[in-house]
């Protein structure tokens, strides 16, 4: 098993190595896997079938498909019509009319007789109605009725009639009558007509099936082209015979090659992405890797961000350009640091290059957007702030789309207008996932935002409010250590915040005991008299113990109890430990110094380091009260040089020149506490009020 020190510095890589694995798994997962996949027509996609690489091939299905529609545009090729068909019909009809006039003649047979001889004519077939109207005519009727049998049939054969086209042609028989005729007369015509129209031009099969061989061998073979990363099948649609041709044209059903050759891009990207980050931390923030919590932070959420990026990037429409991007740099920002947000974001998008297949504009989008969105942001200690750099991140994204798409002559007013919309949606996404995922991820991964020291100063918090209460001068001795501080951090580039609520926190453990502490003390009452060295040095010390715990009963932030803790460092309390020794009878044991030394640790920031020498320098000119800008330096580095010399400030990372920046700001701001004032004269030697002393009462109220 691995030692604890050994454990400490594999444990960061380990966690990269395992982020390495699980990018690249999420990366290559919709390249498909050497696996087959069954699937067959009529099978839903389990997920987006995307093209491995870009490939042209012979679509047999599509060729096909083209070749039935070359056939089917070839309509069926007819003879010219056939004169000897309307030659032969025209003559059965005036035979078939020399034979109903024969017998209409017989005057001696009956009208039933008559119908019964009528039945005997093959050329026709007519109904009971018509063959009593036919032998009940006028005769100058009928001499009129068959002329106009005759002539209609005359010009309807003399048109080319197809076999096709024969119901549509009799159709128009009844057209064709004069109006001479009445409705009756009309319709016998018609009918009659109709018994002798035949198809005069026929279908000549040999000719079209010339014509169709001819238009089917102009048919080219059709090509279906793909290009890598585009859709060949969207998840949940049901797949057809051309989606299963494409696929198995493109390897994909059953992958052929190897998977490693398919990997090796991928894995350098990714490579080249974490190796720069690595690098640039290593150079700029070396105590990251130090901090478990914060790389599983990083870590953690680029593998969320990556997920939900290979689900939403490859889409076509406008989904891409609704992934926030932005809020993974923003949150990182926020929550570690601009560089380290900025660093990650930069990254990211050799990822969205890699899941996007190089499209440029959707690699300069989530590249400047998120940029914009960091840079925008600040520290991040105001909800408005987060408003505000989502319209600014809208802003640039609007600007990226209209960039690379205003000109595009693929794109209409319409949809340039809802990629702006998506653009503008994107930022407004961001901004409110920032928000949310701050209180959610601070907590979780114990990282102290902006905003949750902005709520914690707050002096309605209910240590504080516990404090005012119990020790009301420690309360007061809290808020100036936490102005004189602030000042401080300002002038070195130190966390701000961070300070003045480690500050008004630092001496909450005064509230179990605040008698024993002199800025609670009334009337001069010590209690520290009344007990030995030992017990004296234990309580006070014991106010950074408690403090902690209290802290942590109220979930406080790490950094906070930190400083809670690190705020005395492994000083002593020498005025108990003097006494102790002084003491000391020569027949008892050494005294040891270890029970009047804070349990430290020394500090470990330079925001634990400022907390340190402002509590040290304003408790230090509030015992002296220093008459002169000259006295207070002389305080200011006297406390300074002693933390030095006692090596309290070793491992906090302030330079000697961050020191003398702290220490005039420390003498600018005590200056303003200890300002000398005029004094007023004693009751007893005050004489009626004049002009002057008017005046003086008026000056010396303001001053103060």
């Amino acid at each position: 098993m691995l030692s604890n020190p050994t454990w400490k510095i594999a444990r960061p890589w380990i966690i990269v190595v395992v982020f390495i694995i699980i990018s690249l798994a999420i990366i290559v997962l919709p390249v498909g896997t050497n696996t087959p996949l069954n699937l067959e027509i009529g099978d839903p996609a389990p997920f987006d079938i995307v093209a491995p690489r870009s490939q042209t091939y012979i679509s047999a299905l599509q060729t096909e498909t083209a070749i039935n529609n070359a056939k089917a545009s070839i309509p069926k090729i007819y003879d010219p019509p056939d004169t000897r068909v309307s030659r032969q019909q025209v003559s059965s009809a005036k035979s078939a009319i020399s034979f109903i006039n024969l017998t209409r003649s017989d005057k001696l047979a009956t009208t039933h007789q008559k119908q019964k001889e009528l039945s005997k004519l093959r050329s026709i077939n007519l109904t009971e109605k018509f063959q009593i109207q036919l032998i009940e005519s006028e005769e100058n009727r009928w001499i009129i009725i068959q002329e106009e049998i005759i002539r209609v049939l005359e010009f309807i054969m003399s048109l080319p009639i197809q076999e096709d086209q024969l119901e549509k042609t009799l159709q128009r028989i009844p057209i064709l009558i004069s109006v001479e005729l009445s409705i009756e007369e009309a319709e016998l015509a018609a009918e009659l007509v109709q018994q002798f129209v035949l198809p005069n031009s026929l279908y000549n099969e040999i000719a079209t099936n010339k014509a169709i061989a001819a238009n089917v061998e102009a048919v080219e073979p059709v090509e279906q082209a793909f290009t890598q990363g585009q859709t060949i099948i969207a998840r949940g649609t049901v797949i057809t015979a051309e989606d299963l041709e494409a696929m198995t044209a493109l390897n994909i059903l059953d992958p052929q090659g190897n998977s490693i050759e398919r990997y090796i891009p991928f894995l350098a990207a990714i490579l080249l992405s974490i190796t720069t980050v690595i690098l640039y931390i290593n150079r700029t923030q070396p105590s990251f890797f130090s901090q478990t919590r914060h790389i599983l932070f990083v870590v953690l959420l680029s593998i969320a961000f990556l997920f939900g990026a290979q689900f939403i990037i490859p889409q076509r429409l406008v989904l891409p350009f609704l992934f926030p991007a932005a809020t993974l740099g923003m949150l990182i920002a926020v929550g570690l640091g601009t560089h380290l947000g900025m660093i990650i974001s930069t990254a990211f998008v050799i990822f969205i290059a890699m899941i996007s297949d190089g499209r440029i504009e959707i690699v300069i989008y989530h590249l400047i957007g998120p940029m914009v969105a960091i840079l925008s942001l600040g520290k991040g200690e105001r909800v408005n702030s987060f408003l505000l750099a989502g319209l600014a991140t809208a802003a640039a994204n609007a600007s990226v789309i209209i960039a690379f798409r205003f000109n595009d002559p693929t794109i209409d007013v319409l949809g340039l207008s809802t990629l702006l919309g998506a653009s503008i949606a994107n930022g407004a996404i961001s901004g409110a996932l920032t928000l949310t995922g701050l209180f959610l991820l601070g907590y979780i991964f114990d990282i102290t935002t902006s905003l949750q020291l902005v709520e914690l100063s707050r002096p309605n918090h209910p240590l504080l409010v516990n404090l005012l209460r119990t020790a009301p001068g420690t309360y007061q001795h809290s808020l100036h250590v936490a102005n004189l501080a602030e000042q401080a951090a300002r002038d070195i580039g130190a966390n701000t915040m961070l300070v003045r609520v480690s500050a008004l926190f630092h001496d909450i453990g005064k509230t179990i005991n605040p008698e024993y502490f002199v800025e609670n003390q009334i009337n001069n009452i010590n209690p520290h008299t009344n007990i030995d060295p030992e017990s004296s040095s234990k309580i006070i010390i014991s106010h950074v113990t408690d403090g902690e715990k209290m802290a942590k009963r109220y979930r406080m932030p790490t950094v906070i109890r930190n400083a809670i803790l690190e705020h005395h460092g492994t000083t002593i309390t020498r005025y108990q430990y003097d006494i102790a020794v002084k003491n000391q009878e020569k027949d008892k044991p050494k005294v040891d110094i270890n029970n009047f030394s804070y349990p430290g640790p020394i500090p470990q920031t330079p925001e634990t380091a400022l907390l340190m020498l402002a509590d040290g320098c304003e408790a230090k000119t509030k015992a002296d009260n220093p008459s002169s800008i000259e006295e207070i330096d002389d305080i200011v580095r006297y406390i300074i040089n002693r933390r030095l010399k006692e090596g309290q400030l070793d491992e906090c990372d302030l330079s000697l020149t961050d020191l003398g920046k702290v220490r005039d700001a420390f003498v600018r701001t005590l200056k303003g506490y200890f300002h000398n004032r005029l004094k007023y004269p004693s009751e007893e030697k005050l004489d009626t009020p004049t002009v002057e002393n008017i005046n003086d009462d008026k000056t010396s109220t303001s001053e103060e």
